[in-house]
C-alpha cells in the first residue's frame, strides 16, 4: 500500500495544486465579504423566542447572499437537512396546476418523496396538484439541445441537481449548469432555474446564481458549513423567490424575519470562513481515492484528473459483500464511533436499503469523513468529506486494504 500511495500522490499532485489555487481564491472571497460587511463579535451572541432583531441572524443571511452573488439569503438551523431546504423553496414557488420539471433525471431518493410522483409521501407536491417531468440523460449527461423541446410555457420551474446523487452520472460543473439555465431561458424566460447545490459549494470559483440560476440551496452540514456548522441549510437567490421560500420555512406575513439563533452564531459564520479549506481537503480525498481504487481495477467516477463538480468519489465495487465491507472499514477509521459496524437498514426517504460510514463529530454531516450507498447494482459506493486530509488518506488505503483480503 505504501507504493501504491506514492504512486497515486505523484500522479495527482497538479491536480492538488488546482484545488489549493481554487481554495485560495474562495477563502479571499468568503474573508472580503466578511470585512465589506463587517462581521463583528457582536453578531455571534445568541437569540432565544421568536429572536426579532437578532443582528447575528441577519448579519449572516447578508453574507451568504454576498459570497453568493445572490440578491437575498436565507440561513438557517431550522432546516433539517438539504432537502428540507430545497422542499421548502418548491413548495414556497410553486402552486396548483404549475409544472415542475428534472433536467438531470431522476433526483435522489429524499427528493422523489417530495415529489411525489415516482414514489407517493403525503403532503408531496403531486398531493398538490403540482405536475412533473424528467428529461433522460444521454450518456450519463444532460441533454441541453432537448431543453428547448422539453421545456413549455407552462414549465414553472426547471430543477437542477449539481451533485451524481445516487447514481453514476457525471456531477455539473459550473459551466454545465450556465449552459443548461441559458438553454432554459431562451425557451421560457418566465421559467425559475433552481440549483440543487450540495457537494457542489466551492468546488469551483463561481457559484450557480452567478452562472443564470435565480436560486440555489443546500445543506449547512455538507461544504458551506466547513465542518463546524451543527445543523442547518441555505437558500439563496432572487430576492422574490427567497421570500416566498421563507413564507414556508415560517409562515405567511413572519417570512425571515424571526428565528431564534440559540448556541449556533459563531459555528456558522466560522464553518462559512473554514468552508473553501474544508472543501480542498474533501476534494483532495476524493481524488485520491479515484487514483487508488482506479489502480485496483475499480471503475470509479469521476476519475483522478477528471475536472469535478462535487466532492463526491463513486466508486463501482461490483458486489453487496464488498459494499458492505468498504463503509465499514471506512467507519473503522473514524474519529468517532469507529468500534460501531454499519448495517444496511431501511432509511426514510430511501427506496432501498442503506448502509452508511458515518463517524463524524456531526451526526451525519457528510463534510467529514463518510460513505454511504443504497445495496443495488452496481453496488457503487459514494465516498466524500474529511476533515483534513491525512485523514481521508489513511481511511482510504484502510479501506483498499480491507478489500484485498476478500
Amino acid at each position: 500500500m505504501l507504493n501504491l500511495k506514492r504512486t497515486v500522490l505523484a500522479e495527482v499532485a497538479e491536480n492538488f495544486g488546482h484545488v489549493e489555487e481554487t481554495s485560495e481564491r474562495n477563502t479571499l472571497k468568503v474573508l472580503e465579504a466578511m470585512r465589506r460587511l463587517k462581521v463583528s463579535d457582536a453578531h455571534f451572541k445568541t437569540s432565544t423566542g421568536y429572536a426579532y432583531g437578532d443582528i447575528g441572524r441577519e448579519k449572516l443571511d447578508e453574507l451568504f447572499a454576498e459570497v453568493f452573488k445572490a440578491e437575498r439569503a436565507l440561513v438557517r438551523t431550522q432546516f433539517v437537512s438539504g432537502t428540507h431546504a430545497i422542499a421548502t423553496a418548491l413548495f414556497g414557488i410553486l402552486r396548483p396546476d404549475d409544472e415542475l420539471v428534472s433536467l438531470t433525471s431522476a433526483p435522489y431518493d429524499t427528493l422523489q418523496t417530495v415529489i411525489g410522483h415516482a414514489h407517493a409521501a403525503k403532503g408531496s407536491l403531486k398531493e398538490f396538484g403540482v405536475g412533473y417531468r424528467e428529461l433522460p440523460l444521454v450518456n450519463g449527461n444532460v441533454d441541453i439541445k432537448a431543453i428547448k423541446h422539453f421545456i413549455s410555457p407552462k414549465t414553472k420551474l426547471a430543477l437542477i441537481q449539481r451533485s451524481r446523487g445516487y447514481s453514476m452520472r457525471k456531477p455539473l460543473t459550473i459551466d454545465d449548469i450556465e449552459q443548461i439555465c441559458a438553454a432554459v431561458k431562451a425557451t421560457n424566460p418566465a421559467c425559475v432555474t433552481f440549483v440543487d447545490n450540495c457537494y457542489g459549494e466551492f468546488v469551483e470559483m463561481r457559484e450557480p446564481v452567478e452562472v443564470g440560476a435565480d436560486i440555489a440551496a443546500g445543506s449547512l452540514i455538507k461544504n458551506i458549513g466547513g465542518g463546524l456548522a451543527p445543523t442547518g441549510g441555505y437558500i439563496v437567490g432572487k430576492s422574490d423567490l427567497v421570500e416566498l421560500a421563507s413564507y414556508r420555512l415560517t409562515a405567511p406575513g413572519m417570512g425571515d424575519e424571526l428565528g431564534a439563533s440559540l448556541g449556533t452564531p459563531r459555528l456558522l459564520y466560522q464553518g462559512l470562513f473554514m468552508a473553501p479549506h474544508i472543501t480542498a481537503q474533501a476534494l483532495k480525498g476524493a481524488i485520491f481515492a479515484a487514483g487508488v481504487f482506479d489502480k485496483l481495477g475499480y471503475k470509479v467516477s469521476p476519475l483522478p484528473n477528471d475536472v469535478r463538480g462535487d466532492i463526491i468519489q463513486a466508486i463501482e465495487l461490483g458486489t453487496a459483500d464488498k459494499l458492505i465491507k468498504f463503509c465499514r472499514a471506512i467507519q473503522s477509521y473514524s474519529p468517532v464511533d469507529s468500534f460501531a459496524t454499519p448495517e444496511p437498514w431501511d432509511m426514510p426517504g430511501y427506496e432501498d436499503k442503506v448502509i452508511m460510514a458515518a463517524g463524524t463529530f456531526v451526526q451525519g454531516a457528510s463534510i467529514e469523513l463518510s460513505a454511504d450507498a443504497p445495496l443495488r447494482e452496481p453496488f457503487a459506493v459514494y465516498l466524500q468529506g474529511g476533515l483534513t486530509f491525512e485523514h481521508a488518506m489513511i481511511a482510504i488505503l484502510g479501506a483498499a486494504e480491507e478489500l484485498e483480503t476478500l
